[in-house]
């Protein structure tokens, strides 16, 4: 049965693959990202994609009207968009922070807050979170604000969980491990991860048409490595 999926940070990397399994799969997806085109590119009859900046409060009227229009309701949102900034604490700024937290936290609790309304029951939220922001995991030097931020959205994943118990929305989060991306890679050039995003992609999507019967307010960490 074909589904309705919203996915951000779609342009590359995991989000992009996303969008090609999903449509392979027959689902109805929006693509949103700040750069449109690379999805865009691919003329998939069952994909939209328009831009998307998850700091501009005029951006989600627009995901609203394309629900009215078109949806009417969602059954799987994946906030996957993020920003990574590999930086020493001593030169990071309260604006470095805000631009990491601006999209990591902020852009994913406040998608959420205006889809709530229209998620069906039975519906699932899933957060890419990191390992890095898992208590008690390793840390590395330089990711002060993603880390940080990627912890601020385990635990709102749970809270949510928690307030919305009774709707019938699940709200689950996975901290992945490294999976060589670009973003990875213009962070840590010459790291080579164990995972590709096609990978990673294919466990994603599968989690996030069935975990809900499982899963409510957890974090599940996803990774074969150390980071």
């Amino acid at each position: 049965m074909s589904k309705h999926i919203i996915i951000t940070g779609t342009s590359r990397g995991i989000g992009y693959e996303l969008v090609k399994l999903f449509a392979k799969q027959g689902h109805q997806v929006l693509a949103l990202s700040r750069n449109d085109g690379p999805v865009k590119a691919l003329k998939l009859p069952n994909v939209s994609a328009f831009c998307f900046d998850l700091g501009d409060p005029e951006a989600y009227q627009k995901v609203e009207n394309h629900i009215s229009e078109h949806w009417e309701h969602v059954d799987v949102l994946i906030n996957n968009a993020g920003l990574l900034l590999n930086k020493p604490f001593a030169t990071t700024t309260t604006t470095d922070f805000e631009e990491v937290y601006r999209t990591n936290v902020y852009g994913m609790a406040e998608l959420t807050r205006v889809l709530i309304p229209y998620l069906a029951k039975n519906s699932h939220v899933v957060t890419m979170s990191s390992m890095g922001g898992v208590q008690g995991s390793m840390k590395f030097p330089g990711l002060a604000t993603y880390s940080s931020s990627k912890a601020a959205v385990i635990t709102l994943t749970e809270l949510l969980a928690e307030e919305y118990k009774d709707s019938g929305i699940s709200f689950n989060v996975l901290a992945l491990g490294a999976v060589q991306t670009e973003m990875l890679e213009e962070a840590f050039p010459g790291y080579k991860a164990p995972t590709t995003p096609e990978e990673i992609a294919d466990y994603i999507v599968d989690f996030s048409l069935k975990g809900q019967k499982f899963y409510n307010g957890k974090l599940l960490q996803v990774s074969n490595s150390t980071p």
